[in-house]
């Protein structure tokens, strides 16, 4: 099979682009921004050539009946709304075209309806040759079932979200994962790192899925705000996106590009670009420079260094270290003692070489950023590090070396 989307690079989307935002300007303008494809296009051909002209990809969404779960009063109700037939009979009438990467089936469905859309999947990505079935989870935050054995109004349709992600991975025979959270929504209060802690959470317990059954883990992102005094800072995009990619996230989606919920969108009502628009693109480009190094190992573990008093995260399952020994990095830690995560990975290609990707953990809600030296030993190695400003050779003194790590910034460790 043909599928367009090249799933070797750090892939960027955006979701929503509404019909006032599709001018040549507007398009050209996404490709600058450093996005890839749009999620929830709609079938708009004029749009599409466009798309093509700038190598810009859509997951398309009415090409098949769609789907979402929205807040649980249909729970597996979706093979008879939806039966299989629909499908092929969309398939029939699809015209294809090059711009279109991917099929939008549906969008945070309850457990009930994972073993449907085990058939659904399976079928979407042998009638569409070149597209992907694109397929989007609640996170961890959704409402659960009940404690009774009558289906009742929720959202996930299991007693706990680790149950709802297992279940996905039983009946779903995607080869990605996909989910959304949105860390600054969960609470107006500053001082709090609840929803930080939950986005945590959420994380591992999508990495150790997607480690398990092999998958490439895919998130989305906010880059609007449900709160219209809130504005979502560079800093904020930032540490989303790095501690994502600590955990080894290889596609991440902003949302939202236009109109589509919430406030404070990259483009306004009249699509004109806001402050959030140079805020993406300096983030996007940051994923620019690391992304090709950063694609070629894949996560194994993850690592929560210096993770003491407010910044403790919630549940017995996260251990704290005060520094990280892997074998080829020893003694791992910010000077200062401030919390980074560190994904541990090795190549892609089996060779063995190993790397780290690091994410100040600072200051979540860009409020307090400062500099960070991080230490490290190598038993010898050498190392490359690669940021969002280019590769640096890092230069060793007494056996130990230093680099500086901004608030919310990212890094890349390569032994050598």
């Amino acid at each position: 099979m043909n599928r367009r989307m090249d799933r070797s690079r750090l892939n960027v989307g955006a979701y929503i682009l509404q019909p006032y935002a599709r001018t040549e300007r507007h398009i050209r303008e996404i490709k600058e921004s450093g996005v890839d494809f749009i999620v929830c296009m709609s079938d708009d051909r004029p749009a599409l050539d466009l798309f093509e002209k700038y190598g810009l990809g859509a997951v398309v969404s009415g090409v098949v009946p769609g789907w979402w779960g929205g807040d649980g009063t249909n729970a597996g109700k979706m093979a008879e709304r939806n039966p299989l037939e629909k499908y092929e009979a969309a398939a029939a009438d699809f015209r294809d075209h090059p711009a279109i990467w991917g099929i939008d089936v549906g969008d945070e469905p309850s457990a009930l309806d994972f073993p449907h859309y085990g058939k659904v999947t399976a079928l979407t990505e042998r009638l569409f040759e070149n597209q992907f079935a694109y397929l989007n989870l609640y996170p961890n935050y959704a409402s659960v079932a009940a404690n009774s054995a009558e289906q009742t109004v929720n959202q996930l349709g299991t007693a706990t979200y680790a149950e709802h992600i297992r279940r996905y991975c039983e009946n779903v025979g995607l080869d990605y994962l996909c989910y959304d959270f949105y860390p600054y929504s969960l609470t107006a209060d500053r001082s709090s790192l609840g929803g930080i802690n939950r986005a945590y959470e959420n994380l591992r317990t999508v990495a150790d899925a997607c480690r398990a059954t092999g998958r490439a883990m895919w998130i989305v992102l906010q880059v609007n705000s449900n709160r219209p005094e809130e504005w979502i800072g560079t800093d904020q995009l930032r540490f989303q996106a790095y501690s994502a990619m600590a955990f080894g996230v290889g596609t991440i989606t902003w949302a939202c590009y236009t109109g589509g919920w919430w406030h404070n969108q990259v483009l306004d009502a009249e699509g004109e670009k806001t402050r959030q628009y140079d805020r993406m693109k300096t983030v996007n480009a940051e994923l620019r420079a690391l992304g090709p190094a950063y694609m070629r190992y894949r996560n194994v573990s993850t690592h929560f260094i210096g993770f003491t008093g407010k910044y403790e995260p919630a549940g017995a399952e996260t251990q704290v270290l005060g520094e990280l020994n892997t074998g080829v990095f020893n003694g791992l830690r910010a000077e200062d003692g401030s919390p980074l995560l560190a994904g541990q990975m090795v190549a892609r290609d089996g060779g063995g070489k190993q790397a780290l990707f690091l994410c100040s953990a600072s200051d979540p809600w860009g409020d307090d950023p400062k500099e960070h030296t991080v230490e490290f030993g190598t038993n010898g190695a050498g190392v490359r590090l690669i940021t969002a400003d280019g590769e640096i050779k890092p230069k060793a003194e007494n056996g130990t070396y230093r680099f500086s790590l901004s608030s919310s910034a990212g890094a890349l460790l390569i032994a050598e």
